[in-house]
């Protein structure tokens, strides 16, 4: 199928706005699901790498031994290309039964009826174990398009290895405010003489400017859909980080290749060039892994010194069922399994994040590996605290991340000022939100 069809089936299929160029069909989204004779079988879809594919299948292989009547055919894609192909098996009539579902795109799908109602198959589906913080993450209006696939939120981590090597104390992270970052990572860039930047983030992540947001009094998306943050706000984050880099704490201008990878592995952490950074805590025992077993995972800064708190629990992606499944029950079946059963959870591990049930989650943080143990009992003490609550992202959400990487770019090599950058963000956003 080449583009300009795929483009035509799109519009057919009244999801056009999802993707803005669609390569070809590739590995992880080869067709639906069938019934061969006795045995139901789904097609079930996600993004991630080779790891996060064997541990699935390792909870999967329990499933299916519970449930010889159903066999689950799974494909994963990378998740750079995962958004675009999905949108052409829907656009194709071919929707997955089971799918991760990213959180910028839920209402799109929903909004076009895409996706079944959770909301409706109380006798399916047991949600109870959720909190109520935790089921709204896909909830839209009364309706509910999703289930959290792991609960997980955003840390800062220390290479501990590297400040112990350059005697720079890691600032108290239940305490530590945006300029004690910055004050950090000046003093790890001078004591390395360069070697070494004291921290690097994305300032284009929006996750990450959400946080920062929060702490400012404004919520970045509101509960109604609308763009939140003020061009004061954005502003502000851009004008730190540039003074971060101003003073060294930070890379310069192009030191870090922002197609480079995204992977621990891949990471500018991994390769010893940043002494710090945020990252979603789902993703600590990996990247402490390759980092040598030092880092420290501390709470983002301003936590404390902020208007309120910035932090929230969210989810990496949600389990939606296309409403179109040609075996919902059998769909739901599954999807009940990997919320609730305790067994398949301990398989499959935090690789999604902490499990979003309580009551699973509890159960197998006995068995985590201690870096898992870490991470988990991080995301549960937060779960505990008062925090903001996180809404579902309103169409035009999936948009937002080119939009702010572009002017985040001109901030970064001195186009824009950051006065300059913030307005042109919250205008195109707003845009981008009530196209």
């Amino acid at each position: 199928m080449n583009t300009v069809n795929r483009r035509g089936a799109l519009k057919i299929a009244g999801l056009a706005g999802l993707a803005a160029t669609l390569p070809a069909c590739g590995r992880g989204f080869g067709g639906g699901s069938d019934k061969k004779g006795d045995t139901v079988e789904l097609n079930m879809v996600w993004w991630g790498d080779s790891a996060r594919a064997a541990k699935t299948q390792a909870a999967l292989d329990l499933f299916q031994s519970a449930h010889p009547e159903i066999h689950v055919r799974t494909e994963y894609q990378d998740s750079a290309p995962y958004k675009d192909k999905l949108v052409t098996r829907f656009a194709a009539g071919d929707p997955p039964d089971l799918m991760a579902m990213r959180v910028d795109s839920l209402r799109e799908y929903a909004g076009r009826g895409a996706l079944l109602d959770l909301a409706q198959q109380g006798g399916k589906l047991d949600l109870s174990g959720l909190t109520d913080a935790a089921r709204a993450l896909g909830v839209v209006g009364q309706q509910n398009f999703g289930v959290p696939s792991g609960l997980n939120t955003v840390g800062y981590v220390v290479d501990k290895a590297l400040t112990d090597k350059y005697g720079v104390k890691i600032p108290d992270g239940n305490t530590w405010s945006w300029p004690d970052l910055a004050a950090f990572a000046t003093q790890v860039t001078t004591a390395s003489a360069g070697k070494v930047y004291g921290t690097n983030f994305e300032t284009w992540t929006i996750a990450n400017l959400i946080v920062f947001t929060r702490q400012h009094g404004e919520d970045f998306y509101t509960a109604d859909g609308k763009l939140g943050v003020t061009a004061a706000t954005v502003t502000e984050w851009f004008a730190m980080v540039q003074k971060m880099r101003a003073d060294k704490g930070f890379p310069p201008a192009g030191f870090i290749d922002p197609n480079g990878g995204a992977s621990p592995a891949q990471s500018y952490l991994a390769k010893k060039s940043i002494a710090s950074q945020i990252i979603p805590t789902n993703n600590f025992l990996n990247y402490n892994k390759v980092c040598g077993g030092q880092l420290q995972l501390l709470r983002m800064p301003g936590e404390t010194q902020g208007t309120r708190r910035g932090q929230s629990i969210d989810t990496p992606a949600l389990w939606s069922v296309a409403a179109k499944s040609k075996h919902p029950q059998e769909a739901l079946t599954l999807l009940n399994f990997l919320v609730n059963d305790e067994a398949g959870a301990k398989a499959a591990g935090t690789t999604r994040g902490v499990p979003a049930s309580q009551k699973v989650a509890a159960a197998i943080a006995p068995v985590l590996e201690p870096d898992d143990q870490r991470a988990t009992t991080y995301l549960t003490e937060l779960q505990n605290e008062k925090l903001p609550a996180s809404y579902s992202y309103p169409i035009g959400a999936s948009k937002l991340t080119n939009i702010l990487k572009t002017i985040s770019t001109e901030v970064e090599f001195g186009r824009k000022t950051p006065a300059a950058a913030a307005t042109q963000f919250v205008g195109e956003a707003t845009k981008a939100l009530t196209a």
